[in-house]
């Protein structure tokens, strides 16, 4: 026999434990001993076994029970009440310390481990413990799995001033509010004598904001000023560089002129545009002439290095910088890095013979560019560096031929628009540029302009070449048509050939074709060249034009087709015979009273359809008058709509008023009216039909204004073509 099941709950409930953090290890509470009974005391009597069982009590309930509110605060503040009140009911029992031997459950056999060497226990003690950092520490892990920073390298002020100096004039930078501007151009010769001019008022330091586009690159304007200027920047912060004039700056510079070729011996190969500044700066000595040298040495991009000095930089960057070298002289206010590029401006305006080049496309190659070629020529342009930064439009002889020059060993010339120069216009420069050179612009715009050299291009040695060899060949070619002729005339004399002299297949067929056909300068002949491709050019036209014409035409029958079925799909109402008459003092109460209404019915390009008439009987359901606002402006159509209105709600036409941006439509509902039966007018269009028919006259006004410009444009070709047709035949002999 299957035993019973067991009871769902406990038959004694017993009480809740206590809260785990309140207490310490769980343990139940002693009941209380029993009072001893009296003797007289009647015994109690014994329980009957057939008695059913007590019911069991309720479960314990949570501390969240019966809290309203469930995770509000006052929910909350309910449950740290109902803990305080356990912890008052319930105090803490002393927690029993326990044995370490009895943590163990079961008892196994515990041996402890062997005693260590007392040298061995000394080393581990002295070894350090591994941390899971530690690979971290380790130099080869280190460089194989991190990359090492780029080590800074120390400015001027750095390597020559003092620790102590160079702090000192630092604690005073930040204490200066005032500072030169730069220009937009660059540091300037306007700023240059601003900074000067703070020193000769007896400031050590001076402050110069930069601007865009030197702000881009700061260390570039660091040289820059140090250059110009023959201070050192001691401190940079934000845009602002603070400049020390140095420690024996001389302030009377009349009396100080010095030579350049004294002062920087052995540097004529400086840029002309930084020995102008070299020269004042240097009589401004500060006692860093060592510094100058030192930075023409690391500087690659404005002076070429000795020979028997070490060289710096990659083979490329030593190439591009002699290649720039051999151009013109470097754009000292470059705002980006170096190398610097040939300043155009100090290149001659006026190159006595210059002449475009003389260009000659390969057999079998096309010299225009097709769209791949032209985006692979942007993409290799992108990281070339800037060859040259010009700032003026015209008299650009010499940039050209330093360009030619240039093109002898690339591709491309990447041109520079200077920034902060008045009048400058990037087109203006493209267009002469190509006009002297021949090349092909493949990009221009308000930065830069990049030209290609073409396919065609030939560099000056085989251009010579190419027309060496021309001139050799048509010499070749005379000499032999004067062989020719000697001989038939011998033959002639003696009668072995015809007096009917033949120059078919000669040079002198050639030449004679030349003559009459190619060469030939006469006016006439010019003119009747030029007549003759107006008059193609004026038919072709023709015939483009008229071809747009009749495609035109029939989108227009499309069209008509499409809104005469639309228009076929609606019909007027009837209008009752029996209308209501209005005297005048009714019709201008009424139309005042329209006027002054705010609601309306706004007509929109879908023009009176089912809606709109749904729309003025749900406005007379509570009113007498009603006002429509429409846009059209012709006084037909207003009207038009003003009695369509009137037939299709059955109501009276008030007025018909002129507004600001619009007319108004004043309607009244007459005095026996009554809601029609149905909501919505079958006769009518629906509201997407209306649409349809409103895009499709809006569409067909379009067409039929453009077909009447081509038929103007038509005319117009014809009265020019028969004109040009009747020169023709007047130059014709």
């Amino acid at each position: 026999m299957a035993p019973p099941p067991l009871p769902l709950f406990s038959p004694t409930p017993k009480p809740p434990p206590p809260p785990p953090w309140l207490h310490g290890p769980a343990t139940q509470t002693p009941a209380p001993a029993a009072p001893p009974i009296p003797a007289d005391a009647t015994p109690p009597k014994p329980r009957d076994s057939a008695k059913p069982p007590r019911k069991a009590g309720p479960p314990a309930r949570p501390l969240t029970a019966g809290v309203p509110g469930g995770r509000t605060r006052r929910a909350v503040l309910g449950i740290i009440r109902r803990v305080r009140s356990l912890e008052l009911s319930d105090p803490a029992s002393p927690v029993p310390t326990r044995n370490a031997a009895a943590a163990v459950p079961f008892h196994l056999p515990i041996e402890p481990p062997p005693p260590p060497a007392q040298g061995q226990e000394e080393e581990e003690k002295e070894k350090p413990r591994a941390v899971p950092w530690a690979a971290a520490r380790d130099e080869s892990v280190k460089l194989a799995l991190r990359r090492e920073k780029k080590p800074r390298e120390p400015t001027r002020a750095e390597r020559e001033l003092a620790g102590d100096e160079l702090e000192r004039l630092r604690r005073a930078a930040r204490g200066m509010d005032r500072w030169v501007r730069a220009k937009k151009a660059g540091v300037t010769d306007e700023v240059v004598e601003e900074v000067r001019g703070e020193w000769a008022r007896g400031q050590e330091l001076a402050a110069v904001r930069i601007v865009e586009p030197l702000r881009r690159c700061m260390d570039r304007a660091r040289e820059i000023l140090e250059i110009k200027t023959g201070g050192l920047v001691v401190w940079t912060k934000g845009d602002i560089h603070f400049i020390y004039r140095g420690y024996n700056y001389l302030e009377d510079t009349k009396h100080h002129r010095t030579d350049i070729q004294k002062v920087l011996p052995g540097k004529s190969h400086v840029s002309t545009s930084e020995l102008k500044y070299r020269s004042k700066a240097e009589v401004f000595s500060n006692d860093n002439s060592e510094a100058d040298d030192t930075f023409f040495k690391n500087d690659q991009s404005i002076c070429v290095p000795k020979d028997e000095e070490p060289v710096k930089g990659t083979l490329y960057e030593r190439e591009v910088n002699r290649l720039l070298d051999s151009l013109g002289p470097r754009f000292v206010d470059w705002w980006w890095n170096t190398p610097l590029p040939v300043d155009a401006d100090l290149l001659p305006e006026y190159v006595p013979g210059y002449k475009t080049p003389f260009r000659q496309c390969p057999p079998g190659v096309r010299p225009t560019l097709a769209d791949e070629e032209l985006t692979y020529l942007r993409k290799i342009a992108r990281p070339l560096p800037t060859h040259f930064a010009l700032g003026r439009n015209t008299k650009l002889q010499g940039l050209a031929a330093a360009i030619l020059k240039l093109w002898e060993k690339s591709l491309i010339a990447k041109i520079a628009v200077k920034v902060g120069i008045q009048n400058t216009d990037n087109e203006q420069m493209a267009w002469n540029l190509k006009r002297l050179t021949g090349g092909t612009v493949i990009l221009r715009n308000k930065d830069f302009i990049i030209l290609y050299r073409g396919k065609d291009f030939l560099p000056g040695g085989v251009a010579q070449t190419v027309i060496e060899r021309e001139a050799q060949v048509h010499d070749e070619q005379e000499k032999e048509e004067e062989a020719r002729l000697k001989v038939v005339d011998s033959l002639q004399m003696v009668g072995v050939l015809s007096p009917e002299e033949s120059s078919v297949g000669t040079f002198r067929e050639y030449q004679d074709f030349q003559a009459n056909h190619v060469h030939e300068n006469t006016e006439n002949y010019k003119t009747m060249i030029e007549l003759e491709a107006e008059k193609h050019r004026l038919e072709k036209e023709l015939k483009d034009q008229e071809w747009k014409l009749f495609t035109l035409n029939k989108k227009i029958e499309r069209s008509n087709q499409v809104l005469a079925k639309l228009h076929s799909s609606w019909s007027l109402s009837e209008q009752s015979a029996d209308t209501e008459l209005l005297t005048e003092e009714e019709r201008v109460i009424l139309r005042k009273i329209g006027l002054k209404m705010d609601e309306h019915v706004l007509l929109g390009r879908r023009g009176i359809f089912d809606g709109v008439i749904e729309e003025i009987h749900q406005h007379w359901k509570h009113k007498e008058v009603v006002k429509v606002i429409t846009k059209q402006n012709q006084a037909s159509q207003i009207t038009y709509t003003a009695k369509l209105l009137e037939v299709e709600t059955g109501g009276i036409l008030i007025a018909i008023e002129k507004l600001t941006t619009s007319h108004a439509i004043i309607l009244y509902r007459g005095k026996n009216y009554h809601r029609p039966k149905k909501s919505s007018s079958r006769n009518l269009l629906t509201k997407r039909e209306a649409l349809q028919r409103s895009i499709e006259a809006q569409r067909r006004g379009s067409m039929r204004y453009f077909a009447r410009q081509r038929q103007r444009s038509i005319l117009e070709l014809k009265r020019r073509l028969r004109t040009v047709t009747r020169q023709i035949r007047y130059l014709t002999p």
